[in-house]
């Protein structure tokens, strides 16, 4: 499967209905495309996979949005934008990458980890203070944020 990986260029759609599945709330994601660079996975003219990433700090970025359309998962392409994120942020300067995800979140908490981030401390309450309604993934209520970090340099 041959794939680019590319910024969003200005005459590009955004890719909302994939960044709204990893986020969501529109506003948080608009603010993400606001402050953020966004990375676009192109296979064959069409786009399959997003990501956003911030300036979290002078010496750190942030991964806030990532997302593979459902029929292209399982095929290693989230760990490559993950890989892009990382090559992006040590080109900046940066000494690490940082990632959020829900407690519920199974699958994304095992795939930074086998990325090579480390959980690094946890927002309590960070989905029910600042999302309007309840989110529900695997059966478990997601509440907390668990943020998870990458030493790049």
């Amino acid at each position: 499967m041959e794939i680019i990986i590319r910024s969003l260029l200005n005459n590009d759609h955004v890719p909302y209905k994939l960044l709204l599945e990893a986020d969501p709330s529109k506003e948080m994601v608009d603010n993400y495309l606001l402050e953020g660079s966004c990375f676009v996975v192109v296979y064959k003219e069409d786009i399959i996979g997003v990501m956003i990433i911030t300036e979290a700090s002078q010496y750190e970025n942030e991964i806030v949005n990532l997302a593979i359309k459902e029929k292209y998962r399982g095929k290693g392409l989230a760990k490559q934008l993950i890989t892009s994120a990382c090559d992006y942020s040590r080109k900046k300067g940066k000494q690490s990458v940082i990632v959020g995800t829900g407690n519920s979140s199974i699958n994304q908490l095992a795939l930074y980890q086998k990325c090579g981030f480390r959980i690094d401390y946890v927002k309590k309450n960070y989905f029910l203070e600042n999302y309007a309604g309840s989110i529900v993934e695997n059966g478990i209520p997601c509440l907390d944020m668990v943020m998870l970090k990458k030493i790049i340099g």
